[in-house]
C-alpha cells in the first residue's frame, strides 16, 4: 500500500499541487491575520477539480507550511503572521533587534522542519494507539488542561508577575463576552449584536502584536530612529544555519517540544498557540539559561517553532482515525475530506489506503521540502528587516487592516483590531506583557466551558468523581508542579548563591 502510495505522490498533478501547497502557505501565514485556517478554507473549493489525493496533499502542505510562515514576520518585525508564533515573536525579533535576523529565521526554519517531521511520522506509524488516549477524556480533563495551560502566564509575564497575572485575568474576562452557550445570556455585549458571537482572537491577536509595534515604531521614527534594527546593528551579519554546538545545544529542546506539540495536537481544541507556549514554558524551566528567554534566546525560538509545526501531524491523528478535528484548520480539512467521499476511521486506512497514506507521506514530504525552500528563501525575506521603517509601518498597517477585515468580512473586527492596538500600545507604555491577554482569551473559554459541563457530571461528589479519574489527578499534579516549580529552582538558587560567591571569594584571596 506504501509504494502504491509514494506512486501517487510523485505524479505530476500531486507533486506540483504539493509545491504550490508549500510555497503558498508560506506566503499566506507570514501575512498578519492571514492564518491557516483561512488558507486552508480559501483553497478548499480550488480542489474540486483536482483528484482526491492531489487535493487533500495540497491541504496538509498549506497547513504545516502556513504554520511555519507566521514565524518569518514575527521574528523580523514582531508581528506573528498566525497565532501559533506568538511565543516565537519574543525571542526572534529581539535576535533581528540585535542584528541576528538572519539566525533567527534560520533557527525557526529547522525547528519548525524537524517538528513537523516528528510529527508526521507519528501519524504515520503510532496513529491509532495515540488516537485511544483522547476517547479517556472528560471535560474534567479538558478543564484542568485549561488550567495547566493557565500557569504559562507566569513564564510570560516578563520582569512582572503581577503586571502579568493582571493581563491574563483580562484576557480571561475577555474570552467571557458573547452569548453564554449554556443559558443564551448576552454577557458584556452592551446590546451590539456584533459582541454577542464574542472578540474573535485574530483581530485583538493583530492589534495587540502589530497595530501596537506600529504605534512603537511611529514613536522611533519621531525620535530619529528610522529603522527596525538598532543603531549599533544596521546591517544583518552572522551566520543563517545552525552550528554544530548550536545544534547540539538544542537537540534536547527540539525533541521535548516536539514531543509535547504532538501530544496537544492530538488533544480536540488545543492547537499550535497551546502546543507552542506549554513548550516555551516548559524549555524556560529546564534550560540552563532561562535568563535569556524573551531577550534572544535559540532555546525560545526552538521550543515554540518544533512545537507548533508538531501539533499539526498530531492534531490529523485524530481526524483520520476517529473523525475529531484536533484544531480548527483540521475541522476545515474534515470537510474538504468528506467533500471528496472519505470518511474518517478504520476504512479510511483500508479501502481508502492510497490516498491517506499520499496524503500522510506528502505531508512528510512537505515539511522537509518547506525546510529546504525556506533556508533558499531566508536571505531574501530577512532584508525587509532594513527596509525603513516609514516604508515598512503603512505596509504593516495595511496588511493589519486588511486581514482583520478578511476573517469573517466585517468592519467590526476592524474596530476590534484598533481597539486592541491601542491597549497593547498603553500595555507596552506601562510595562505589561500583551501575551498573557492571548493566553487568557484561549483558555479562558476552554476552562469555563469544561468546568461548567464537568459540574453537572459531578452529581454532588466533585471529591469522588475527581479521584475516580488517573487522568485528572495526573493534570492536577502537574499544575501545581507548574505553579511551584518557579518557586523551588529561585530558593535553590539563593542557597547555591552563597556557596559560589565563597569559593570564588576564596579563589581571589589565594
Amino acid at each position: 500500500m506504501l509504494a502504491s502510495a509514494l506512486q501517487t505522490l510523485f505524479t505530476p498533478e500531486v507533486f506540483i499541487a504539493l509545491i504550490v501547497g508549500v510555497v503558498g502557505g508560506m506566503i499566506i501565514g507570514a501575512m498578519p491575520g492571514l492564518s491557516a485556517s483561512m488558507a486552508v478554507a480559501l483553497l478548499i473549493p480550488v480542489t474540486y477539480g483536482m483528484s482526491a489525493a492531489a487535493g487533500l496533499t495540497m491541504l496538509t502542505a498549506v497547513y504545516t507550511s502556513a504554520i511555519y510562515g507566521g514565524s518569518i514576520t514575527a521574528c523580523l518585525l514582531h508581528t506573528p503572521g498566525t497565532p501559533s508564533s506568538a511565543a516565537t515573536a519574543m525571542d526572534g525579533y529581539a535576535l533581528t533587534k540585535q542584528g541576528r535576523g538572519l539566525k533567527a529565521i534560520g533557527t525557526s526554519t529547522i525547528c519548525s522542519m524537524i517538528g513537523g517531521t516528528v510529527s508526521a511520522l507519528c501519524l504515520l506509524f503510532i496513529a491509532p494507539p495515540l488516537s485511544k488516549v483522547v476517547l479517556s477524556f472528560s471535560s474534567l480533563e479538558y478543564f484542568l488542561l485549561a488550567v495547566f495551560g493557565l500557569t504559562i502566564i507566569g513564564s510570560v509575564a516578563g520582569d512582572n508577575m503581577i503586571k502579568g497575572l493582571l493581563s491574563g485575568c483580562f484576557g480571561v474576562l475577555v474570552g467571557t463576552i458573547g452569548i453564554d452557550i449554556f443559558n443564551g445570556t448576552p454577557r458584556y455585549t452592551f446590546g451590539s449584536i456584533n459582541m454577542e458571537s464574542g472578540i474573535q482572537l485574530v483581530p485583538a491577536m493583530i492589534g495587540l502584536f502589530s497595530l501596537s509595534q506600529v504605534m512603537v515604531s511611529i514613536e522611533d521614527i519621531v525620535k530619529g530612529n528610522n529603522r527596525i534594527l538598532d543603531k549599533s546593528a544596521t546591517h544583518l551579519s552572522g551566520e543563517m544555519m545552525l552550528t554544530r554546538k548550536e545544534m547540539k545545544t538544542l537537540a534536547p529542546t527540539i525533541a521535548q517540544s516536539s514531543i509535547i506539540g504532538v501530544l496537544v495536537g492530538i488533544l480536540p481544541g488545543a492547537g499550535g498557540d497551546i502546543g507552542s507556549w506549554i513548550s516555551y514554558n516548559t524549555a524556560k524551566k529546564t534550560s540552563k539559561h532561562p535568563e535569556e528567554f524573551g531577550h534572544g534566546s535559540l532555546e525560545g525560538i526552538a521550543a515554540s517553532e518544533a512545537a507548533n509545526n508538531a501539533v499539526t501531524g498530531g492534531a490529523l491523528i485524530p481526524m483520520l482515525t476517529l473523525g475529531i478535528p484536533g484544531s480548527g484548520v483540521t475541522a476545515i480539512m474534515l470537510g474538504g475530506l468528506m467533500i471528496k467521499g472519505l470518511n474518517p476511521g478504520y476504512k479510511l486506512f483500508t479501502d481508502s489506503g492510497s490516498i491517506t497514506y499520499c496524503m500522510i507521506l506528502g505531508f512528510l514530504l512537505a515539511n522537509i521540502l518547506m525546510g529546504v525552500i525556506g533556508m533558499l528563501i531566508a536571505k531574501q525575506v530577512v532584508k525587509i528587516s532594513v527596509v525603513p521603517m516609514t516604508i515598512l509601518c503603512p505596509v504593516i498597517l495595511a496588511l493589519s487592516l486588511i486581514g482583520a477585515y478578511a476573517i469573517r468580512l466585517n468592519v467590526f473586527d476592524v474596530y476590534v483590531m484598533l481597539a486592541f492596538g491601542l491597549i497593547g500600545y498603553f500595555m507596552r507604555k506601562f510595562g505589561f506583557a500583551t501575551a498573557p491577554i492571548v493566553l487568557g482569551m484561549i483558555l479562558g473559554p476552554m476552562a469555563e466551558k469544561n468546568w461548567r459541563q464537568a459540574i453537572v457530571l459531578f452529581r454532588g461528589d466533585a471529591l469522588g468523581y475527581f479521584f475516580s479519574r488517573p487522568i485528572s489527578i495526573v493534570l492536577a499534579i502537574l499544575t501545581i508542579g507548574a505553579l511551584f516549580f518557579p518557586l523551588i529552582v529561585k530558593i535553590i538558587n539563593k542557597k547555591a548563591a552563597p556557596a559560589v560567591y565563597t569559593l570564588e571569594d576564596t579563589a581571589s584571596e589565594d
